[in-house]
């Protein structure tokens, strides 16, 4: 029987030649029938794949066996065998489009100036220390911490990652500069950056959680601090650490909980939005919100098939 399998892992290392990593990493994929999406920068690597796993082991093994990429810390979690469109390797000015590459600096022991890095049983510990002091700081997109987040954490107005160096500068968060603030994202790469420009602009104690929320949830599942479902970049759109994990989202319908996203019936738009699956065969709530007064002009059948994940 097939067994198909995800892998999500980034490194921070410099590369003199991101084109030609990203030759051979393309060409290794193919060899072994992955699909996925990965990143190469002056920078390291940010990937995301999947695949049969025997086909998946021999791709990591492959990689790791890069000098550069020895270190990477690899999250495997089940696929569906079906879970990417294509294969797509490319190279960009940076990994992650904070849009201020010139702020971070890396180098073979990785991003410097950085948060204290907390793996899950640390920040535990840290909680049991510093208790409500500790700020939670959500890295991702806003509608990512729809459908789960860490309790109480704070969620910046943000669509992409671009918006993030503006959202920290507004003078929002200023309240928590002198707080313990714990950054946290899907697997680490977006709040390794991001607590560098957090320190950058002047949040005293910044840490990240180390190996992100797939990490955490790999080890305490339903029980620990994560509430509800994690958002992820493949058709899976969602995952969760264990049976009986309630979704935070609620669908735009029938507001009845739901980790379910869709893509707006506008062409011109397809923003994604929140709709449970009942609603969904019924045909019901095909725009988003900002679209309703155009399915009052023309409305049109609701989508049957999930959204399309977005970075």
């Amino acid at each position: 029987m097939s067994v198909s399998k995800i892998v999500l892992f980034y490194v921070f290392t410099p590369l003199a030649d991101p084109e030609a990593v990203r030759l051979w990493q393309h060409a290794l994929c193919e060899r072994h029938n992955l699909k996925g999406r990965i990143i190469i920068s002056a920078d390291g690597i940010n990937a995301t794949v999947g695949g049969e796993i025997h086909d998946v082991k021999q791709y990591v093994r492959t990689t790791k066996s890069y000098a550069p990429f020895r270190t990477a810390d690899i999250k495997w979690s089940n696929g569906t065998g079906d879970d990417f469109p294509r294969l797509s390797v490319k190279v960009r000015p940076e990994l992650v489009t904070f849009g201020n590459p010139d702020e971070v600096t890396v180098t073979e022991d990785g991003v410097q100036g950085g948060g204290v890095r907390l793996g899950p049983g640390q920040l535990h510990k840290l909680m049991d220390e510093r208790g409500d002091d500790v700020v939670f700081f959500d890295g991702r997109n806003a509608m990512e911490a729809e459908i789960g987040r860490f309790k109480n954490a704070v969620i910046p107005n943000t669509d992409t990652t671009r918006d993030f160096i503006a959202e920290i500068e507004s003078g929002a968060y200023d309240e928590f500069k002198d707080k313990p603030i714990v950054t946290y994202c899907t697997g680490g790469i977006r709040c390794e950056i991001l607590s560098v420009l957090m320190k950058n602009r002047g949040f005293e104690e910044v840490y990240q959680l180390d190996g992100g929320i797939v990490r955490y949830g790999e080890t305490f599942g339903n029980s620990g601090l994560w509430d509800g479902s994690l958002y992820v970049f493949d058709k899976r759109m969602h995952m969760e650490f264990g049976s009986g994990a309630e979704s935070l989202g609620r669908c735009r319908e029938c507001d009845e909980p739901t980790p379910l996203f869709v893509n707006c019936a506008d062409e011109s738009c397809r923003k994604q939005f929140l709709r449970c699956q009942d609603c969904t065969d019924a045909g019901r709530h095909p725009y988003c919100g900002e679209c309703t007064a155009a399915e009052a002009v023309a409305p049109v059948p609701a989508p049957s098939v999930p959204a399309k994940g977005r970075a």
